[in-house]
């Protein structure tokens, strides 16, 4: 089955500074060359296996509009109308002129990510925003931005508007980036954002009801939106199919794709008692995975790559390593 949702991060660099940002972006930070984006879209699954859609995001795409185009007409010469193309920006810089630019590169929906106190317009611009795109046929989407199995399959023409508040993305915001710098990230041990959507749960798929989705920072690739302490593979070199297959068959990967991270040590001997109570002591549980790849996780490897690096700003000193009990029979 084709991947139901494929969240690609095209760019780090931004015209915002915002307190909140998991992948600490800002201007002049790091973003794909065309090269690199072409050898990352070599690497997405066929034609024949495209997936249901496709979402740019940053940082700020509008900041490099020679990139957005590129990415969007690469990708629409290898998929066509097969997928639906969806852009999530935070509208400072959409005009009218760069709105029919945009919707001209084959874009079907827009969400615009700004209205908060983070951003530094905080909504100011959205019933401007709104006009505009009403004005060009979009339909406005209340229901937010979250796609699902059976929410935004088809390519119509709309857009939201949302932003990081308690009611929506902030009330689960995630440990990484500048949100952790400025401790605005989720203080919650109970709350399993393994197990939502933008989570790692059916990142590998097989999962009856699930969506199937993943994320790719620059050239990452991730199970999940906030990143895992090691991606899964860097996709100017490896196919992302082959690299889920690689992975999927590890006891660890299964536990993340089934949105259980408080089993992820289980073929370790860890219990779920102990990675729960680890999971309190380091306040989120994105937190206790980190601490698994680094302290326990036999392949892992540290990335120092800029776009890993903006995402993994937690200290590892604050990890811990227990004595573990003989691992069970069947582990790695």
């Amino acid at each position: 089955m084709p991947l139901d949702s494929l969240y690609w991060v095209i760019t780090h660099n931004c015209n915002d500074r915002c307190d909140h940002c998991y992948n600490s972006s800002r201007p002049k930070a790091v973003e794909l060359t065309t090269d690199e984006a072409a050898a990352v879209i070599t690497h997405f699954p066929a034609p024949d296996d495209a997936p249901l859609r496709i979402i740019l995001s940053g940082g700020e795409p509008l900041v490099n509009r020679k990139l957005l185009y590129f990415c969007l007409d690469t990708l629409y010469q290898k998929y066509g109308n097969q997928v639906q193309y969806m852009l999530q920006t935070n509208g400072d810089l959409l005009t009218p002129e760069i709105l029919d630019e945009i919707l001209a590169h084959h874009v079907t929906r827009i969400d615009i990510a700004s209205l908060d106190r983070f951003h530094k317009h905080k909504g100011a611009r959205a019933e401007l925003l709104k006009s505009m795109m009403e004005a060009r046929g979009m339909i406005f989407d209340n229901e937010g931005a979250l796609v699902s199995k059976t929410r935004l399959t088809t390519p119509e023409l709309t857009f939201s508007m949302w932003g990081a508040n308690e009611d929506f993305w902030i009330g689960g915001n995630w440990a990484r980036g500048r949100a952790i710098q400025k401790n605005v990230m989720l203080h919650n041990p109970l709350h399993n954002f393994c197990a939502i959507p933008s989570g790692a749960k059916g990142f590998a798929g097989g999962k009856e009801g699930v969506m199937q989705e993943i994320a790719v920072q620059l050239y990452n690739l991730y199970p999940c939106c906030p990143g895992t302490r090691m991606p899964i593979a860097d996709l100017r070199y490896e196919d992302l199919n082959m690299a889920i297959a690689r992975v999927i068959q590890h006891p660890m990967w299964q536990a993340l794709n089934d949105g259980e991270p408080f089993k992820m040590g289980l073929y370790k001997g860890i219990s779920e008692e102990l990675a729960r109570s680890r999971t309190q002591a380091l306040g989120n549980i994105c937190l206790w995975c980190d601490e698994f790849f680094e302290k326990y996780y036999e392949d892992y490897k540290p990335n120092t790559s800029p776009p890993h690096l903006n995402l993994h700003t937690f200290p590892s000193e604050h990890f811990v390593q227990i004595q573990l009990p003989n691992p069970a029979p069947n582990s790695p």
